[in-house]
């Protein structure tokens, strides 16, 4: 009853819930150069305005590069759909030359170019300035949470005033998973965008800024949103070129770029702070899919890492962190295993000390 009672204030609560979760979230980002600006003796809540105005004039730059390609890209939809158009009658041709028949109904074909009009584009502007509203509130709540996290922590300690001890040592691991997953996920994100720039730029993809941002943000939602990203990434390499080398090509590469993220960026530079198993990061992206949309996709992964640490603190509640957790035991046939190699090498050598 708890937990449904818990999605409903979760799922009905969106709009309220996501842009404080993300302020929480960047003030611990945020907390180590405001930090270091007071530290410079300069007031508490300048310090933090002027961490706010670097990050923001930051993303601004960034912001302002995408937008121009972004609007060039928007200006070639036409020209697009025409060779979508195009390629989908030649290849229709052509197999129907092989099987016979007509593959793609001709009326198909203006169905897709209808999807891809510039009216269209109308439910998904409104959608974003929705978004922009909401991010314009994460800042205020950033701001807040930084320049009150003295009286956040006295209200903790009273909250809790025989576990002093356990709460300061829970808020800051909770702290260093946040702060370590948030720095590791903008380091990988960097280095994703800098590896499909770079292999864009060589095979003369126009909007090579724009789409390597694209898949390196998309790339924040594990397991999917690199998926999602290289179909559009590959349909646009496929439609403006000549030849299907260029797709192929493209895809074999951002599958490659994957791997190497996965299995060696990640790790390096993200660490395992995060330590939840593939299940768990599973059921959480599509527990905050549902609940949040796509920035549940991203703030769940964190938010199940301090879950588990948080059951961790409870001997009660201990067995639900260890099923969140990704330490692997020995199960009973490696342990078998392990006995017979060990007796086999007494056998071998019954006596070690000669």
């Amino acid at each position: 009853m708890v937990i449904v009672f818990g999605a409903i204030v979760l799922k009905e609560g969106a709009f309220i819930l996501v842009p404080l979760v993300w302020g929480v979230f960047f003030a611990f980002a945020l907390y180590p150069i405001s930090r270091w600006f007071e530290n410079k003796r300069i007031p508490r809540g300048m310090a933090i305005i002027l961490s706010i105005l670097l990050i923001t004039i930051f993303a601004f730059s960034i912001f302002y590069l995408l937008l121009n390609q972004m609007v060039g890209l928007i200006r070639e939809i036409p020209e697009i759909g025409e060779n979508l158009e195009m390629k989908l009658h030649r290849y229709s041709d052509e197999l129907s030359l092989i099987l016979g028949k007509e593959w793609l109904n001709p009326n198909h074909n203006q169905d897709i170019l209808a999807v891809i009009t510039p009216e269209n584009f109308q439910s998904t502007l409104f959608e974003t300035g929705k978004s922009l509203a909401l991010a314009g509130v994460i800042p205020l709540y950033s701001f807040l949470f930084l320049y009150y996290k003295d009286f956040f922590t006295e209200f903790l300690f009273r909250l809790s005033k025989d576990n002093k001890d356990e709460l300061i040592l829970w808020v800051e691991n909770s702290g260093q998973v946040i702060q370590s997953y948030l720095a590791g996920i903008i380091r990988v994100t960097g280095i994703v965008a800098v590896l499909c720039g770079l292999f864009f730029l060589a095979i003369g993809v126009k909007y090579f800024l724009l789409f390597a941002v694209f898949l390196a943000i998309m790339n924040l939602i594990p397991y999917v949103g690199v998926v999602i990203s290289s179909f559009f990434v590959i349909l646009y390499v496929f439609l403006t070129t000549d030849s299907l080398f260029y797709p192929l090509v493209t895809g074999f590469t951002l599958w490659g770029i994957q791997l190497l993220e996965n299995n060696i960026i990640t790790p390096l530079v993200v660490g395992s702070k995060v330590k939840v198993n593939a299940l768990a990061v599973i059921l959480a992206i599509l527990l905050g899919g549902w609940l949040w949309g796509i920035s549940g996709m991203v703030l769940f992964i964190p938010l199940v890492g301090v879950l588990k640490i948080t059951l961790s603190r409870n001997e009660s509640l201990h067995p639900f962190a260890y099923l969140l957790g990704d330490e692997v035991p020995v199960t009973e046939l490696n342990e078998n295993f392990l006995k017979i190699l060990g007796r086999k090498m007494k056998k071998k050598n019954p006596n070690p000390h000669n």
